[in-house]
């Protein structure tokens, strides 16, 4: 079959729909197995290929303007008769009019399990293949998985884990396990079918039925051209050395600088300038004047010095005017704050995209509008609409929300998290996210990326820098609007069941994001990742101060699809010599309440040494000083002539000895590199979740709960799959 001359014949005819044949005829060449069939003219000819084919046997009406023929009336299956075959014939005939292009006869294949397989196009992310559940039940069950095209043979593989009836893969009531190798060739084609014919924008292929003896067979099909263009205009890719200047200013300028307490003008001044940024501030509003001891000048061009980054909080209405002043001057970077641009409406949109124009045209780049600001925490530039100052680190925040970032941000700060940047990007009108995970990718300081997302702009692009950048570093992300709301019209089951949120998660899988599901994951998972090893494997050792924990923190590795593994003999009886007799001899490890300080130092390393675990959960140790402190208190007012000192020595002694453990940790890490997720038995308000020593490369990361320490250890080891995934393709 010469598919090409094929499909230029079709558009020659203007069809945007393949009829079941020609759909079938299709797909076989992209190596997918098809139903043997003839197509016949009426019901006399149908009867003589029924009869040749042999009883039962399935007849269809034939036509590319049906593409619900089940719906129409038009497939009468289980026929097993001439007469039968006759009537369904004249049924048929009466019900599709002048649309039949004929009769279509197949053989009754015979199977108790069908799947559904398809390719259509995402307005965002472009050629999307589906594989689930199929059948008249496809979209009441909605057992389905997406992946981005170009698959790999790994992708599809993955596809075939994630549906929820995965065990119907396997043997199943007395039938041979489904061919698996027909399986990903099947879906291979597809996503070959969707790179090498553009014009190919839908494939329904339902039911894939399943024979007893494992092999597949696609027994309806359709296929749906356009000749749209489905290229988008996008902005073009900001260069990353250009926007690591919003980053590094030597010199920044304030347009619309205000004395007023609370205006945008003063805040932003008053926190950059308070904050210890080292390089020039300069102020201007068109009053002139002073500010804080500083003289205001007029406008940009009164400026003496160079300018490196623009911060305009003035309304939207002037910042065109702008433009000019600032390419005379030769200024390259605004962060704009200002609101009341495409996130307003129609009028705002129009406003934006003359700004744009205007910028780009004189070599300025924005970031924003509708913006919080940005920061560097490594030159001491925090300018921001809200007073937040984390230390300096390795984690690069993006936040389309400028609200939920800088409360990312005071999150950051309190439990020690140290951030390599800020900038919430706001309506991305010329920089997107996109831009940012390029910049990311290179930049040494940046060990991981955090995300708040609601939406992107060049779906493709976002997808293909994220799996670039995810090989180097983390990217963890919180997706903002995940509603099923958005299920897109389409011909096909393949439309149908996809949304929004679905293909997003998609992307995210395929592309190795670490994906959050509340803004406290964002920072448990980027404290994880910044401070502790990879895990290698799945394999959890729970050392725990009390049974039950133990118990509640095992369901949840199970939960989470983490292994907890039976103990080695050589391991229980290395514990028999520290731990009474009376101690589990189990994993999870119950160290029973033992106030002997060197316990958990001997045990978490015993665990740590073991080849049958990857990692360790610890909970309890850290928070006895909490305990004992209101013990402490008590014991003082229930007997006064207590002796304080005694009292006073023993919290001391807690708070010691919970400073070694941090470093024993620590330490252990580097000697084992194995992760080490800590959960406290309680917490005051001295307590963080990051705890660093000094010269290490790793550092202690302490839970308030067992399943924000689970969950971290199942994202980590998600990521480290992945990881393994790219070396193995």
């Amino acid at each position: 079959m010469n598919i090409d001359r094929f499909l230029e014949k079709l558009k020659t005819d203007k069809k945007t729909a393949l009829n079941e044949r020609d759909s079938k005829e299709l797909l076989r060449a992209y190596g997918v197995p098809v139903v043997r069939e003839t197509i016949v003219a009426d019901k006399d000819e149908a009867v003589k290929v029924a009869e040749n084919i042999g009883f039962p046997v399935v007849l269809k009406g034939l036509g590319s303007a049906f593409l619900h023929k089940t719906e129409q009336g038009l497939v009468h299956m289980g026929l097993t008769t001439a007469e039968c075959v006759r009537e369904a014939a004249i049924s048929i005939e009466n019900r599709a009019g002048s649309e039949l292009e004929g009769l279509l006869v197949q053989p009754q294949i015979e199977g108790k399990r069908e799947f559904v397989a398809g390719l259509f196009q995402d307005e965002l992310f472009g050629k999307v293949i589906m594989f689930g559940i199929g059948g008249v039940f496809t979209e009441a069950i909605s057992d389905v998985t997406f992946r981005l095209i170009p698959l790999s043979e790994t992708d599809v593989n993955e596809m075939l884990q994630e549906i929820k009836a995965k065990t119907l893969l396997g043997s199943f009531r007395g039938e041979k396990a489904v061919n698996r190798d027909q399986l990903i060739q099947t879906l291979l084609g597809l996503a070959r079918l969707g790179i090498q014919h553009p014009e190919v924008t839908e494939v329904d292929i339902n039911p894939l039925v399943i024979a007893p003896d494992g092999n597949i067979c696609a027994v309806d099909a359709m296929v749906i051209l356009s000749e749209k263009s489905n290229d988008k205009r996008f902005m073009p890719p900001a260069d990353p050395k250009l926007l690591g200047y919003f980053f590094h200013p030597r010199s920044i300028v304030f347009v619309g600088a205000s004395a007023q307490i609370g205006k945008w003008g003063h805040t932003l001044f008053s926190i950059t300038a308070g904050g210890g940024y080292g390089g020039e501030i300069y102020l201007v509003n068109q009053k002139g004047g002073t500010i804080a001891g500083r003289k205001v000048y007029k406008s940009v061009s009164e400026i003496p010095g160079n300018i490196d980054l623009a911060v305009v909080t003035i309304p939207a209405s002037g910042v065109m005017d702008l433009i000019p002043h600032f390419k005379k001057k030769g200024i390259k970077n605004m962060l704009l704050i200002t609101s009341g641009f495409g996130e307003t409406g129609k009028e705002g949109e129009e406003m934006e995209n003359n700004l744009v124009n205007a910028a780009t045209e004189a070599g300025i780049m924005i970031v924003g509008p509708n913006t919080m600001g940005i920061c560097n925490p490594h030159i001491n530039l925090y300018c921001t609409g809200s007073h937040v100052r984390p230390r300096p680190g390795s984690t690069a925040v993006i936040s389309q929300s400028g609200n939920m970032g800088t409360q990312l941000l005071a999150f950051a700060e309190q439990q020690d998290i140290g951030i390599r940047g800020f900038c919430g990007s706001g309506n991305e009108a010329m920089i997107t996210v996109e831009d940012y995970l390029e910049a990311f990718e290179n930049d040494d300081l940046t060990q991981n990326v955090m995300l708040y997302i609601e939406s992107v702009k060049n779906g493709r692009r976002f997808f293909e820098n994220a799996l670039r950048v995810g090989k180097k570093k983390p990217i963890v992300l919180l997706k903002g609007g995940r509603s099923k709301a958005g299920n897109k019209a389409a011909a096909s089951h393949t439309g149908a069941l996809a949304s929004d949120s679905r293909i997003f998660d998609a992307v995210c899988r395929q592309a190795g994001i670490v994906s959050a599901e509340r803004p406290m994951d964002l920072l448990d998972l980027t404290a994880a990742f910044s401070s502790l090893p990879l895990p290698e494997g799945d394999r959890v050792a729970i050392m725990t101060l009390g049974g039950g924990w133990g118990v509640v923190t095992a369901d949840l590795c199970s939960e989470y699809g983490l292994n907890v593994p039976d103990l080695s003999p050589e391991l229980v009886a290395h514990i028999d010599k520290i731990l009474p007799s009376y101690w589990s001899r189990s994993n999870p490890v119950d160290i029973v309440g033992e106030r002997d300080f060197s316990i958990p130092m001997i045990i978490i390393e015993e665990l740590l040494k073991w080849e049958g675990c990857d990692g360790v959960i610890n909970l309890g140790i850290l928070g006895r000083r909490i305990f004992f402190g209101r013990l402490a208190e008590s014991i003082i007012k229930a007997d006064p002539s207590y002796p304080q000192d005694f009292l006073e020595s023993a919290i001391a002694s807690l708070n010691e000895f919970e400073e070694k453990y941090v470093d024993h940790i620590i330490r252990l890490m580097e000697k084992y590199n194995k992760p080490v997720f800590c959960v406290y038995l309680a917490t005051d308000e001295k307590d963080k979740t990051v705890y660093r020593v000094e010269g290490s490369k790793y550092k202690g990361v302490f839970y308030k709960t067992p399943e924000r320490a689970v969950k971290s250890f199942a994202k980590m080891y998600q990521y480290k799959r992945f990881l393994d995934r790219l070396l193995s393709d």
